[in-house]
């Protein structure tokens, strides 16, 4: 498979003298999202699609021992012969999908003794030089894999300590201040034309980002920043949720059966409104970008302001050149998404971490796309129908694992990830 067509890089994105460094700094990264919780609340299922945090540590575990230490070395023993079957998480070829919220057994310090076997065998695997080429990508994906994990373990994290009667903090945490104001929003021309899109060169993308292709795209204007909670707050208050013209069918289905009345999180007390983060509940400051809302909210929200939402192609012409550095990441340790700092006049804004931004595109294969080959073949294409694309990263998005042409995707009707809204219109 050629590099241009798999994603596959004729050498790691760190070489292969550093891609034991990566690999030990993202399986020490997991393991420091877990040190605030109490052993309680790794077993906890959070919803019937999503996985407890125990699982997340299993699955991950599971990867590099299946894919990568299982086909590597000789003789290997795998650390307990039924955990191929338990912890694959969706992977049919390998083995089934368990019921997850059942599983109590092996305990959670078993699983970190798992954890502790899979390093120790990936280590002197990776010290030695002895992977080939084939297994060395493996192991590139599997760190990327492990930092999608990170993401859906805390957010996993916020939806079980939400649904505790006493709201619990993950980490006790202050908001910036209540009376904090927003940088006036802006629209910003782009031209259109034809443009490239997508992956190319050595450096490491997934299947799904590849192969670059020829796009035409009209003129259009996007928004400068993120939509605040404030002026999300102004749709809630104008009766956005009471108005079935705003809707889509589906969301107004998914409204009514759901009871939304505002984004998930959102609680209405004693006159004004509160919001559980991972810092505990606290009162809703106006300037934060808008959070936890579905693809059926963000779209209901861009036609309530006479606006639409990006195409993900428009969304990856305008973020080609933007600075990482001007959105919120997870190295700068928040919990939360921060207010876009007032800045001059210039590009967009915050594109990069604080909130994945739902665009309206549905999550399809490119142009000639090819998946991963032998087990990663599932990886991304099986869920090519249903579901929509979102960019750019959260506050709990790794700077090493994002980049313009990342693709991440979820149903319309999901919340509970860090997903928010930026605007567009036609120019």
């Amino acid at each position: 498979m050629e590099a241009r067509e798999s994603g596959r890089s004729t050498g790691t994105e760190a070489g292969r003298g550093g891609m034991l460094e990566r690999y030990l700094a993202t399986r020490r990264a997991t393991l420091a999202l877990c040190e605030p919780l109490r052993r309680e609340d790794y077993i906890v299922q959070p919803a019937a699609d999503e996985s407890p945090v125990k699982w997340h540590l299993a699955h991950t575990s599971w990867f590099f021992e299946t894919l990568v230490l299982d086909p590597s070395q000789t003789g290997y023993t795998p650390f307990h012969e039924d955990f191929t079957h338990l912890f694959n998480s969706y992977y049919e070829s390998v083995g089934a999908r368990a019921a997850r919220g059942l599983v109590s057994r092996p305990t959670v310090a078993e699983v970190l003794d798992y954890r502790a076997h899979v390093d120790e065998g990936m280590t002197q695997l990776l010290e030695q030089g002895a992977l080939d080429g084939e297994m060395e990508f493996v192991t590139e994906v599997g760190t990327h894999h492990e930092q999608q994990h990170q993401e859906l373990l805390l957010a996993a994290c916020k939806q079980v300590l939400s649904q505790h009667p006493f709201r619990p903090p993950y980490v006790e945490a202050e908001g910036p201040p209540v009376s904090l104001q927003p940088t006036p929003p802006r629209w910003i021309d782009h031209a259109g034309g034809m443009v490239w899109i997508g992956h190319d060169g050595e450096a490491f993308s997934f299947d799904n980002e590849r192969p670059q292709h020829q796009v035409y795209i009209e003129p259009f204007q996007l928004g400068s920043r993120l939509v605040t909670c404030g002026e999300y707050l102004e749709f809630i208050e104008d009766g956005g949720y009471e108005k079935p013209e705003l809707w889509l069918y589906d969301g107004w289905e998914t409204v009514r059966s759901q009871g939304w009345r505002a984004p998930m999180y959102w609680e209405a007390r004693d006159g004004g409104w509160r919001v559980y983060t991972l810092g505990g509940l606290r009162q809703l400051v106006p300037a934060e970008p808008v959070c936890h809302v579905s693809y059926y909210e963000a779209d209901a929200f861009a036609r309530w302001r006479g606006a639409r939402l990006p195409t993900e192609i428009e969304w990856e012409v305008a973020a080609r050149n933007a600075d990482a550095d001007q959105g919120t990441l997870a190295e700068q340790g928040s919990l939360h998404p921060l207010p876009d700092v007032p800045a001059p006049a210039g590009g967009p804004r915050q594109l990069f971490g604080d909130v994945w931004e739902w665009t309206m595109s549905p999550y399809t294969p490119y142009p000639r796309y090819k998946p991963f080959a032998g087990y990663l073949e599932e990886y991304n294409g099986k869920f090519m129908c249903n579901h929509m694309v979102l960019r750019g990263g959260s506050f709990a998005t790794s700077r090493s694992h994002i980049r313009s042409t990342y693709r991440n995707f979820f149903r319309p009707d999901v919340r509970r990830q860090f997903a928010g809204i930026r605007l567009a219109r036609h120019l």
